[in-house]
């Protein structure tokens, strides 16, 4: 079994082209560790790779969910694993590329999805609150009682910040104590990083070009099929293009907030995988990508024993 490649980073680095360089130069299979990306027609606001892009490199974990279903960690872990094991099978090297922590970490530790006890009445109080006060005002109070969960999940992931709050109030237990444990699954690290300018200036045409690509149409035509309120239109690029589409905003307006949501997410990305996983960084900003490549095939050939 050869050890699993995770190439990570923050939005817009560079990840996915890298990706599918490994994988026609060690003979792999990539598998996505994003958690949008497995939502059918998300694919302009997500930067999902194009079939043209992929270069007959398989691809998995992409495009196989209904927007309107909820996707979560525990689910990804299965599948994933599920996958490894026919890439292993078949003697090509795994490769992870994507910016979803939690998701990723869950395969290369053993991450623990014990079913804990439910408090239902305390979870629609909360979901009470969140409808009231806001995601804010339910992130606040789960910061006050376990500062390390809410670090790690999102203001708008509410159904997340709750269920962290419900398993403390029922069991005491910290939710972000119970879950990470020992590496399980061997792996290189590989991260891709910029300098903020140069990230957050890339950052910006990737939305522009999204845009240019009919991020508009595309998030129109979800709503038309009945996206609202699922955990998958809290994406970014789709939360924001909805509320112009909902007339809450001009488009220019909607634009700059997902370029301002964008680079915050970047670093929210850089912050979570430096804390959390043992990662080799690399300059993306290289102007030689030949050079920036055959450092990483080096690093990976030096590490893959």
């Amino acid at each position: 079994m050869k050890k699993l490649l995770v190439i990570v980073g923050p939005t817009a680095v560079g990840k996915s082209e890298l990706g599918i360089k490994l994988a026609k130069a060690f003979d792999g299979e990539i598998i996505s560790g994003d958690s949008m990306q497995v939502y059918k027609g998300m694919d302009i606001g997500t930067a999902k790779v194009s079939k043209e892009e992929m270069q007959d490199v398989p691809h998995h974990l992409l495009d196989f969910k209904d927007p309107k279903q909820p996707f979560s960690v525990a689910e990804f872990q299965e599948r994933c694993k599920a996958v490894l094991t026919t890439i292993d099978d078949k003697g090509k090297q795994p490769i992870i590329v994507g910016g979803t922590g939690l998701y990723i970490q869950s395969v290369t530790h053993s991450y623990q999805f014990a079913d804990k006890p439910e408090d239902v009445d305390y979870r629609l109080k909360l979901e009470q609150l969140a409808q009231n006060m806001g995601h804010t005002y339910v992130h606040q109070m789960l910061y006050e009682v376990d500062p390390e969960a809410a670090k790690t999940i999102h203001p708008n992931n509410v159904r997340r910040v709750i269920r962290a709050l419900e398993v403390q109030h029922v069991t005491g237990e910290l939710f972000s104590a119970q879950q990470i444990q020992e590496v399980t699954r061997p792996f290189i690290g590989i991260g891709l990083d910029l300098k903020r300018e140069q990230l957050y200036d890339r950052i910006n045409q990737r939305v522009d070009h999204m845009i240019e690509q009919g991020l508009v149409s595309e998030v129109k035509g979800l709503m038309d099929q009945g996206l609202r309120d699922q955990p998958s239109a809290q994406a970014i690029g789709y939360k924001e293009i909805m509320m112009y589409l909902r007339g809450e905003c001009s488009l220019d307006e909607a634009v700059e907030l997902l370029k301002r949501n964008s680079r915050r997410y970047a670093k929210r990305q850089l912050t979570w995988f430096r804390n959390k996983m043992d990662i080799h960084w690399f300059d993306a900003g290289i102007e030689e990508k030949d050079v920036l490549f055959s450092q990483i095939k080096k690093f990976v050939e030096g590490n893959n024993s």
